[in-house]
């Protein structure tokens, strides 16, 4: 006859070896789930060849300053990147070597800029002769920026950005050149910059009504004004030219230190039907080359 006191011990034995068996149930289940995020979040292990995915991926060259562009471009081209942002004609030779093309060509002054009726003068001229330079390489893109508001009204700016583009938009139709307004943030990096959100950005290309004036949507300098960046992709996706990554927050690798996961963002692009350029622009706190490939195969949609 089993006493109390030993039925008591089993049920207990019982009770504990079921939760050992479930808890390694689940430490399994969740190792293997770390696993498969882990597969994502470092992917450059396996080869990397961006152009397998329906994107047209490139990178920004002032995030590796510790490299040449002679070195970005070799590394570049043996992942499938199609060419390099922000650059000016003078690094064109070494881009066309390696088979690239600048993906974004740089203009005027980031902080003087269109909102601004100080800098029309020298902003235009910059920009006119960014469009001639890309134009006579067949190539698509260039920069402009709203500038810092200085006291200047938001209403006010709009205005002093639509009579400045009006101004050279034509030449950019001419030449077969889209001018890419950058969305920035105001908070964390560019206090005071204008353009730092969707609706005044999409508002403004509505107001310029040309199909070579678009904005440059930065998802690091978004996600940090407004966030709901897939929603918002997808809600304005006819105004965006152009596509900036990078971690949040610090701008840094797109890993699992970063609050955005770009596989379903990158994804969300892809299925707009978007064939512009999607280019890589984050401040890498490990390898740089490692980070990039990294990115580079998250992006593989």
């Amino acid at each position: 006859m089993t006493r109390p006191d030993e039925l008591v011990s089993r049920r207990n034995l019982i009770s504990r070896t079921l939760a050992t068996a479930a808890g390694a149930t689940t430490l399994a289940s969740t190792r293997t789930a770390l696993a498969q995020d882990a597969e994502v979040a470092a992917p450059a292990a396996q080869p990397v060849d961006a152009k397998q995915g329906r994107l047209n991926q490139s990178v920004c060259k002032w995030c590796y300053k510790s490299l040449s562009l002679e070195e970005l471009c070799v590394e570049a081209a043996s992942i499938g990147l199609v060419g390099i942002d922000l650059l000016s004609p003078g690094d064109f030779p070494t881009l066309k070597k390696h088979g690239l093309v600048c993906t974004m060509v740089g203009s005027h002054s980031l902080a003087n800029g269109l909102c601004d009726p100080q800098f029309h003068a020298e902003s235009l001229e910059k920009i006119n002769s960014a469009i001639e330079a890309t134009a006579a390489e067949g190539w698509k893109n260039v920069i402009c920026f709203s500038g810092n508001a200085r006291g200047i009204d938001r209403k006010v700016g709009m205005k002093n950005c639509v009579d400045a583009l009006k101004k050279v938009v034509p030449a950019a139709e001419a030449a077969g050149v889209t001018l890419q307004m950058e969305l920035l943030n105001s908070k964390v990096n560019h206090a005071d910059y204008m353009c730092d959100n969707s609706e005044w950005g999409v508002e403004l290309v509505k107001q310029v009504g040309s199909d070579n004036f678009k904005l440059l949507y930065d998802i690091y300098h978004m996600q940090i004004m407004e966030g709901d960046i897939i929603r918002t992709i997808e809600k304005n996706h006819a105004y965006y030219g152009h596509y900036h990554t990078a971690g949040n927050p610090g701008r840094h690798e797109l890993d699992d230190t970063q609050e955005l996961f770009y596989p379903p963002i990158a994804r969300a692009i892809a299925d707009t039907g978007f064939d512009g350029y999607f280019a890589h622009e984050f401040i890498a706190v490990g390898d740089p080359l490692t980070g990039l490939r990294n990115a580079v195969a998250q992006c593989i949609v």
